[in-house]
């Protein structure tokens, strides 16, 4: 049960920085230029590769290797799995991505502000998975305190890069009309699936445990399709960016001297 502590109070943190992204509408009554946003975007993106790659592949190769197994089937395998994962999700949960006209999904009669929710919600929930099943790993190596360091990491990390995107989508929302304490609250709200997701990654771990590597790949996948499928083009849309270029090389960057330095 610390695991399922220690995760929902990683998850805390990052649904905390959320909220404080998405209560920059409440103090800002013109919403963010394309640079800005192009620049969110572009750094969430270098986070999540940096976490899918130190924090969640390699720790599943070596937990793999350990129990005997070739570290690139789990990788490889896990990793497809959350990218075929997160395509359905992309597929049946109906969303909106700033800046664009239509709307994708099985349902696209929504309103245009549920649809940018949603697409920020479908970008959390390999967020909070992969900060749950990083302090599973801990609680499985008996409380080892290098990687409840490293979960650590993974988490601020996390957290840092959702302070941006709590505002990459309460200020839109607030330009389609909405109000402003309702378009902060939808941004706050659109982060509560990472306790959700990180809770139920722990205890899904705790019960499989010799599946883990599986799981962290899994993650893994999840976060590189969000990073690839709406991220960087986003963070490039419309022209090529330098400032969403090197908003994902910063990102990046900050992610993975987190996840060295700490881990």
């Amino acid at each position: 049960m610390e695991s399922v502590y220690w995760a929902a109070g990683g998850t805390g943190f990052t649904f905390l920085m959320t909220t404080l992204g998405a209560s920059v509408v409440l103090f800002f009554k013109k919403g963010t230029t394309a640079g800005m946003q192009r620049i969110f975007l572009g750094f969430a993106a270098g986070v999540m590769t940096a976490a899918s790659v130190w924090s969640l592949l390699i720790p599943a190769i070596e937990e793999a290797e350990a129990a005997g197994w070739p570290g690139w089937i789990p990788a490889a395998g896990g990793f497809v799995l959350g990218v075929a994962f997160l395509m359905l999700l992309d597929g049946l949960l109906p969303h909106l991505h700033p800046g664009a006209k239509d709307p994708e999904g099985a349902r696209t009669d929504l309103k245009r502000t549920t649809l940018l929710v949603f697409a920020v919600t479908l970008h959390n929930i390999p967020e909070g998975m992969a900060v749950g099943l990083s302090f599973a790993l801990a609680a499985q190596h008996g409380g080892d305190a290098a990687l409840y360091t490293a979960a650590m990491a993974l988490a601020i990390g996390i957290g840092i890069q959702n302070f941006p995107e709590g505002a990459a989508i309460s200020l839109p929302l607030r330009q389609e009309g909405m109000g402003r304490f309702k378009a902060f609250l939808c941004g706050s709200l659109s982060g509560v699936v990472e306790p959700i997701f990180g809770v139920l990654a722990v205890l899904v771990a705790g019960g499989i445990a010799p599946v883990m590597p599986w799981l962290l790949a899994f993650a893994a996948g999840a976060m590189m399709y969000v990073v690839v499928e709406e991220l960087i083009p986003e963070a490039h849309l419309g022209e090529h960016s330098n400032v969403g270029t090197l908003g994902v090389m910063a990102g990046f960057l900050v992610m993975m001297v987190l996840d060295v330095a700490l881990g």
